[in-house]
């Protein structure tokens, strides 16, 4: 499994129905298990971001979908990184040319 981090930024649509953002995050983290994602951490933010969730994925393409569906509802707007932990790190960096 790959993690992957997503930055979060409450649209207008998202602002107007903030009181519904709890229960919203519930349904992604049901529909995200069922597509096969994991998410380890789900934060609301203070800051230049909303909110910060933390995804476990099988693959680039479910994560994708799974936070492609998430922003297709409107209410927030993301921006998806690949993370690695210490031991993908340190073969990322033994593969330097």
């Amino acid at each position: 499994m790959s993690k992957y981090v997503v930055l979060a930024k409450f649209t207008e649509k998202g602002l107007a129905n903030i009181r519904q953002s709890p229960d919203r995050a519930v349904d992604f983290r049901a529909a995200a298990e069922k597509a096969g994602v994991k998410v380890e951490t789900q934060l609301w933010t203070a800051g230049p971001y909303d909110g910060l969730l933390i995804l476990d994925a099988p693959d680039e393409t479910t994560a994708a979908g799974a936070v492609l569906g998430l922003s297709n509802a409107g209410n927030i707007s993301t921006c998806m990184l690949r993370a690695f932990d210490a031991h993908e790190f340190k073969a990322v960096v033994g593969k330097m040319v």
